[in-house]
């Protein structure tokens, strides 16, 4: 308290008024992690954008592989520096809380202190006072000084004595006054320059925290862009010469035999599916006829299974991607009025990756993401430009504590993050984004009559061989003259919900050593004719595939066999959503999922087929 004395009793408005600069300096801490933000967003949307460049250069040529190299690790970059700009917007949320818990403390304070400035204002008061009945005092006693000397009558020096005496009192009176508003105020002051020395305290040390948090994030952020980095080092360093002429060879080879002699590999492909008795003999195998280096099969037959290996592990999701799905629905092996509910649909398109080795369930990998997709009527479009403030679109995501990993659309989806329940949670649309992004979609295609949003992505909690809705099995018996292949398969139905069929399975298996003739169970039939694989198929939707390949060059080389199908009213997460609040009406809810790009099988060992 020493430091905010004085004669002027100043120190209280000093130390009262530096409080409240400490809110001030709470709201520009704020005001610079913004801004930080800003600047974090501009950069993670320049990189997309450059990520999305390299996937339009020329895929041609030898160097063409580089590119998917760039795409890839600036697409990992934009993705590090988006994370950041959430962290930051959370740590802006914290920064705003303690700037209104701060207005709350200080209205607190400026009330337990009111007493104080009231007795600052007393002595104050009292000190002007006492200085104005000194002056006075010593005023009359030196005109009774002067007077004396001058030899005034008795008369007149008795007047000036009373005046003299009156103002003895009152200096007197103020003297002692000073005394007791002096204790009083050095009590309170001191009580009060304790509490301020409190709150400073408090406050730069919160103030730290949140700094802290700042460099934290930076410093995590800058820990993986240099990670990034050295992996991009390392993809290029790995990235041979060799490996990309080879490449080359095996996409745009046009064979090694010279013309006239008849030695194939074959591609079998082989439909599942409901087409009727007519269509049986006019469909037929497919079989593609692809060059392969017979002395170099078993180096492949591997190079496959570790790039299988290596896609499915590294299947991320990327904040930033704006993949547009096509769907369906129209908002009519309708008329819109601003004051009724407005419809919207919303669709889950969902992707499962997953990576089987032979028969051994417990090397099966897996990787489930998903899609959710908004899609408006272009009637809404009037409405939200013509209302100053459209109702807040708001929906709560059901079923959450399957999802590993969630990223809404950072341009037009607010999450509330903090929510303790793991099943659910809130998310709202930045409405005026929102408007202007369907504005625009609607100067694009001014003909359309819907239009989609990519609200958010979604990465799902995978247990193995358990999550993928057809487990697969492959067995290969390989010899000098006949290639023996049963491929097993069975529908899982509890890993989607709800339960549903599989459609359009297809099976693609790669043969070599020069197929001459093929024979195939069931019925030796050129198609392999199932219903839609589900709970109502025989055995529960389990079965076999067989084929004997008759070889002039073998034997065979036990290959990779990839698999696809799709399913229409199920998802694999079993996530949803339920619109909150008014406003909106959902008109449909529409589900799927598919085999995505990656669902493969591979040689486990020798067997029986």
């Amino acid at each position: 308290m020493s430091f905010f004395n004085g004669e002027k009793n100043n120190g209280f408005d000093v130390l009262y008024h530096n409080m409240k600069h400490g809110q001030i300096s709470s709201k520009e801490l704020s005001d610079f992690i913004r801004e930080r933000v800003t600047i974090e967003e501009t950069y993670s949307r320049s990189m997309s954008k450059l990520a999305k460049s390299a996937s339009n250069f020329s895929q041609l040529g030898t160097f063409a592989p580089i590119w998917d190299v760039f795409k890839v690790s600036t697409e990992k970059l934009a993705s590090c520096h988006m994370e950041l700009v959430r962290k930051l917007q959370e740590l802006i949320k914290e920064v705003q809380k303690y700037v209104d818990e701060q207005a709350k403390a200080h209205k607190k304070t400026k009330e337990e202190v009111a007493s104080t400035l009231e007795a600052v204002q007393n002595i104050q008061s009292v000190s002007q006072a006492l200085q104005k009945s000194k002056e006075n005092y010593n005023s009359k006693t030196l005109e009774q000084e002067r007077m004396r000397k001058e030899g005034a009558t008795q008369r007149d020096l008795d007047k000036t004595g009373v005046k003299v005496k009156k103002a003895t009192e009152v200096y007197k009176s103020f003297v002692e006054k000073y005394a007791t508003t002096k204790t009083e105020f050095e009590q309170k002051m001191a009580e009060t320059a304790q509490k301020f020395q409190d709150i400073e305290e408090s406050h730069i040390l919160h103030m730290k925290e949140i700094i802290q948090s700042y460099s934290c994030s930076v410093e995590d952020t800058h820990k993986q862009i240099e990670e990034l980095h050295q992996e991009f080092v390392n993809n290029m360093e790995n990235t041979s010469v060799e490996s990309l002429i080879q490449k080359l060879a095996e996409s745009k080879g046009t064979g090694k035999e010279r013309p006239g002699k008849r030695k194939h590999n074959n591609s079998l492909l082989i439909h599942l599916n409901f087409d009727s008795e007519e269509e049986d003999e006019r469909r037929k195998f497919h079989v593609e006829i692809k060059p392969v280096q017979p002395n170099n099969g078993t180096h492949q037959h591997k190079a496959t299974i570790d790039e299988l290996k290596a896609s499915i592990g590294n299947i991320t999701l990327s904040p930033s991607a704006t993949v547009r799905h096509t769907h369906t629905h129209t908002h009519t092996p309708v008329t819109l009025a601003s004051q009724d509910a407005l419809p919207i649909a919303v669709a889950f398109t969902e992707s499962v990756n997953a990576y089987f080795k032979g028969a051994d369930p417990s090397k099966c990998i897996v990787k489930i993401t998903g899609d959710m997709t908004l899609s408006f009527p272009s009637g809404i479009i009037k409405i939200f430009t013509s209302s100053p403030s459209p109702a807040v679109l708001s929906f709560k995501l059901k079923n959450t504590s399957k999802l590993e990993q969630i990223l809404p659309n950072q341009h037009l989806l607010h999450s509330d993050s903090s929510q303790s329940d793991t099943n659910t949670r809130d998310f709202w649309l930045n409405m005026p984004a929102l408007t202007a992004y369907l504005r625009k979609n609607s100067e694009q295609n001014p003909t359309s009559s819907y239009y989609n949003v990519d609200v958010l992505k979604y990465q799902v909690c995978s247990n193995g061989i358990q999550s993928t809705p057809l487990n697969l099995a492959v067995y290969w018996k390989c010899g000098p003259t006949t290639t023996d292949l049963r491929v097993d398969y069975r529908y899982n139905p509890e890993a989607m919900q709800p339960h549903g069929p599989l459609s359009s399975v297809q099976v693609l298996v790669p043969v070599n050593g020069g197929v001459t003739n093929m024979q195939s169970i069931p019925n030796n039939k050129s198609l392999w004719k199932l219903n839609d694989i589900s709970e109502k198929s025989e055995n529960e939707g389990s079965g076999s595939l067989r084929a004997k390949f008759e070889l002039s060059d073998g034997p065979s080389i036990p290959a990779t066999l990839a698999v696809q199908f799709f399913n229409e009213g199920s998802t694999l997460s079993g996530v949803d959503m339920e619109l909150v609040g008014s406003g909106y009406r959902l008109s449909l809810n529409k589900k799927r999922f598919a085999s995505g790009k990656t669902f493969h099988l591979s040689f486990y060992r020798p067997n029986s087929a």
